[in-house]
């Protein structure tokens, strides 16, 4: 266990699949994310350096407003475009700009957190691991998050287990 100043002491960045989090919680719930609360318990007294959320755009009116909810929260919010293919097949998301970001900031963190449980992540969450020497946390809802995923973060947070702490 790490002694308290330790824990102060550590670095930390925050990486949100919004998508993710969004789909889980409409999903498994009917609910929507408390990103608040998240973000509240995922840095947990420590030393916050980037706390980041990948955000597809779908040109909807309420989007700009939730957007800036999560920058007021203290959230850098990036956002793509979202993909329509010829035959209406629409793709959003974010793996790849995520493991760029980690990996290129991993130098200054101590502690990488992925909100997500999207298990593409696995080969990520190991890299990091394994040849940036971060620590590695997940925080998701357990019951749609890849148990591989779950295995391998030095801590897994389960939304799942305080649903009126993390759902709005």
């Amino acid at each position: 266990m790490l002694k308290t100043e330790h824990i102060r002491e550590q670095r930390v960045g925050v990486f949100v699949d919004v998508q993710n989090m969004y789909y889980s919680a409409r999903n498994l719930y009917n609910a929507k994310v408390n990103f608040t609360s998240i973000l509240k318990t995922a840095v947990s007294g420590r030393k916050l350096i980037r706390a980041i959320a990948y955000v597809i755009k779908a040109d909807i009116k309420e989007e700009k407003n939730f957007f800036d909810a999560l920058e007021k929260i203290g959230f850098e919010v990036k956002t793509k475009d979202l993909q329509t293919f010829v035959g209406g097949a629409k793709k959003g998301d974010w793996d790849i700009g995520i493991a760029m970001d980690t990996i290129e900031l991993a130098p200054k963190l101590d502690t990488i957190i992925i909100v997500s449980g999207d298990g593409d992540f696995l080969p990520l969450v190991l890299h990091l691991r394994h040849a940036l020497g971060c620590r590695i946390e997940v925080i998701a809802f357990g019951r749609s998050c890849s148990g591989k995923l779950k295995e391998e973060a030095e801590i897994f947070t389960d939304l799942d287990a305080d649903k009126r702490k993390y759902l709005i």
